[in-house]
């Protein structure tokens, strides 16, 4: 296992089945806030179905094709990030991330993310990284406007929560202008 610093007294570590008790806990008090942007808070409600969501990102990692990290804060877990896809024949991976209220203004879902895009570009090799986010949550967008990204486009009500439909937009970043960030940083 390991461990990676993102701030004092706050860490990036795997996230894996075997914590699922932990990671309910999580979601139920991020659920407010989370489950119309991240579908799998909507089906993670009880100890069984959390687990099947870690494990179905423990699939994912054993075929190479997304993961899962959570972000602990003193202790207790109150984020997370992902590779929602990660696709090294395409080069194209798309990073999520959600926290939970005790998680925000500390900018730690970026500094995660940051590590995330190092991971893909300078040691994967991928060539572009996509982040999706609801226009209804600024919060999500402002990391993408943090991290750098470009605004490729807003998909018109592409998705649907609870009945009602949402635009979604496209931010990305491409490994030439992630380097170029690192090497000017």
């Amino acid at each position: 296992m390991y461990t990676v610093a993102l701030a004092e007294d706050a860490e990036l570590r795997p996230l894996e089945p075997w914590q699922a008790e932990e990671f309910l806990a999580h979601i139920d008090r991020a659920r407010a806030t989370v489950d119309p942007f991240i579908p799998w808070a909507t089906f993670s409600t009880d100890l069984e179905s959390a687990r099947a969501t870690l494990q179905r990102y423990a699939d994912r990692q054993s075929s190479d094709s997304g993961r899962i990290y959570g972000i602990w804060l003193g202790g207790a877990l109150v984020g997370g990030v992902m590779f929602v896809r990660f696709e090294t024949g395409t080069g194209v991976c798309e990073i999520g991330a959600w926290t939970e209220p005790a998680g925000r203004g500390r900018g730690l879902v970026t500094a995660a993310v940051r590590r995330l895009l190092d991971y893909a570009f300078l040691e994967r090799g991928l060539h572009r990284a996509e982040w999706w986010n609801s226009t209804v949550n600024p919060a999500s967008r402002a990391v993408a406007q943090r991290l750098g990204m470009t605004l490729d486009g807003t998909m018109r009500q592409s998705t649907e929560h609870l009945g009602e439909r949402l635009d979604l937009e496209v931010w990305s970043m491409l490994a030439p202008e992630w380097r170029a960030q690192d090497a000017s940083a």
